[in-house]
């Protein structure tokens, strides 16, 4: 873990794990953990800007619950009691969901996203909605109809998105644990921007029943977490479909252990986009944490892969919002509503061409992992810019804000394969991210591998 950033809550100094020992000794309530979060949700929002809507009557009947069933002798797993945020793309019932758009201001579902039930069965306490980029349509957190979500270590700066809330709620100690959504990079990228861990999962191993599509054929649900083993306890209660009414042990989909010493291939992030080199050194250096063989890899055609993710993700955008916009443009956003519009002149055949692409890219990565345990590169090339910049110095190269942000993360979400940031370390006092890909239903052992490392770390 990082420092924890200025201003910080109760959370940053304590893991799940921590937590859930002392629920079950009796040292702390699941009362007394929602008034921490909802006291910190309080007191930051006017700083940081994390959250569109506070539950504290739902967080404090839930409480409630969690705290009888514990003393009843019902315990739902590691998560049991411990509150969570959840990004405002994902229904909740009865609390407001607003994509972080004006179109839904006031749009209250009426039942959960089954990524929600999950949590909720796992005994996880909802305490609030988290800032999202207008209809998660971006990668700088900065353009949502509540403003813009900012970064806990510099709030002048921007948090990445489009999970912005959900990183700077965990990153800011406020909550221990948040649901983001990833379709391009937009976990990864404000995990890595606010020093916390996210992963991407495979496509396809969370259900998005119940969250509002950007681009389905790239969308997914993904935990956030001040630690490996924290994301690894959230991931657990997402991919696993029990029932409301069954109580949850901890063990997970798949609890065979990591290689002792993976061998993991480093791809250099200059040939995909333009990084700063202090960035990729940081990012480097984490690697070097590892007990492993590193080794040098490449992605073929990582141009083609970046030109086939706008294809799908433009033509599927504009799919989705063609009919709003038809009737309500003035609503959008500008910059969000200028692109949606752009997407307007990807064709049919052109959309094919780029799942053909696509296609040929996940064969590429599939044999490329067929040689490594993992992948390793930084998860975004530069540092957190100042709220609302849209260029910056990539090293040598001025370069468009969301062309840098994206630049190492769209092609996991192009091969559908899960890809994890865990902090590197702080470059000019703000985190940088190392970005670890496995092959697809490889979640767990990204997550062991990184946990181990963590626990080493700790103990030295």
């Amino acid at each position: 873990m990082l420092p924890s950033p200025p201003e910080a809550g109760y959370f940053a100094e304590h893991t799940v794990h921590s937590l859930a020992a002392a629920l079950r000794a009796g040292q702390v309530s699941p009362g007394e953990l929602v008034d921490h979060a909802l006291y910190a949700a309080g007191r930051l929002a006017p700083m940081f800007n994390a959250f569109v809507t506070i539950d504290a009557c739902g967080a404090r009947e839930a409480a409630e619950c969690a705290a009888a069933e514990l003393a009843s002798g019902i315990d739902r797993g590691p998560l049991h009691g411990i509150p969570v945020a959840v990004k405002d793309m994902v229904a909740t019932a009865g609390l407001r969901t607003t994509m972080g758009a004006r179109h839904f201001a006031g749009y209250v579902p009426a039942r959960d996203a089954e990524c929600v039930r999950r949590l909720r069965a796992a005994g996880a306490i909802v305490v609030g909605k988290t800032t999202t980029h207008e209809f998660a349509y971006g990668a700088t957190g900065d353009r949502s109809a509540n403003g813009a979500a900012r970064n806990p270590y510099r709030p002048g700066h921007m948090s990445g998105g489009s999970s912005a809330g959900s990183a700077v709620a965990v990153a800011a100690g406020i909550v221990p644990l948040a649901v983001g959504t990833d379709t391009g990079g937009s976990v990864r990228i404000p995990a890595a921007l606010c020093g916390i861990v996210g992963l991407r999962p495979s496509h396809g191993a969370v259900p998005t029943g119940g969250v509002f599509p950007l681009a389905p054929s790239l969308d997914t649900v993904g935990p956030m977490a001040r630690t490996a083993a924290d994301c690894r306890a959230l991931w657990h209660a997402l991919s696993s479909p029990a029932l409301d009414t069954e109580p949850r042990g901890s063990a997970g989909p798949d609890d065979r252990p990591a290689p002792e010493r993976p061998r993991i291939g480093w791809l250099a992030p200059d040939r995909m986009c333009p990084t700063d080199p202090e960035v990729t050194r940081a990012a480097r250096a984490r690697l070097d944490d590892f007990a492993a063989d590193v080794v040098d890899a490449a992605l073929p055609d990582p141009d083609d892969i970046r030109r086939a993710y706008s294809t799908l993700q433009g033509f599927e955008a504009h799919a989705v919002h063609a009919a709003r916009l038809a009737v309500a443009a003035d609503q959008y956003d500008d910059e969000v509503r200028g692109r949606l519009r752009a997407n307007a002149r990807i064709s049919a055949p052109e959309y094919q061409d780029a799942r053909a692409v696509q296609r040929r890219a996940r064969r590429a990565a599939s044999e490329l992992l067929a040689e490594h345990d993992l992948l390793a590169l930084p998860t975004v090339g530069i540092v957190a810019p100042p709220v609302g910049t849209r260029s910056v110095w990539a090293g040598d190269q001025r370069v468009e804000v969301r062309d840098a942000l994206l630049g190492l993360t769209l092609a996991w979400s192009v091969t559908g394969m899960p890809a994890l940031s865990i902090p590197a370390g702080l470059v000019d006092g703000l985190p940088v991210g190392l970005q670890l890909v496995a092959p697809a239903g490889g979640e767990d052992l990204l997550l062991r591998i990184a946990e181990r490392v963590d626990a080493e770390l700790i103990d030295v």
